[in-house]
């Protein structure tokens, strides 16, 4: 029986993680396919990381913002003001 390392990560702590250290200055929040972040979710977990990301979001935990080929990933208090609010709110 396999000992359960000390220092793994759970799934929220993953991601966390994930858009701290590889998101690049000036940016703050990681592209989800191409900073490589689903990839290692995927290995990591051998899970969806769509479906926890949107989990997350929707618990306010992360931002997610919708971008050409996937999503950007942002820490609730990093996330650009367009992320967080509607277009109701943008128009009105």
């Amino acid at each position: 029986m396999a000992e359960k390392n000390p220092l793994a990560l759970n799934e929220e702590e993953f991601v966390f993680r994930a858009i701290k250290r590889l998101r690049k200055p000036p940016y703050k929040g990681i592209h989800s396919v191409f900073s490589g972040f689903n990839q290692a979710f995927k290995e990591q977990f051998a899970k969806n990381p769509v479906e926890v990301t949107n989990r997350l979001a929707q618990e306010g935990k992360i931002v997610t913002r919708p971008v050409r080929g996937g999503v950007m990933l942002y820490l609730p208090a990093e996330a650009p003001v367009s992320a967080q609010k509607g277009a109701l709110q943008k128009i009105l």
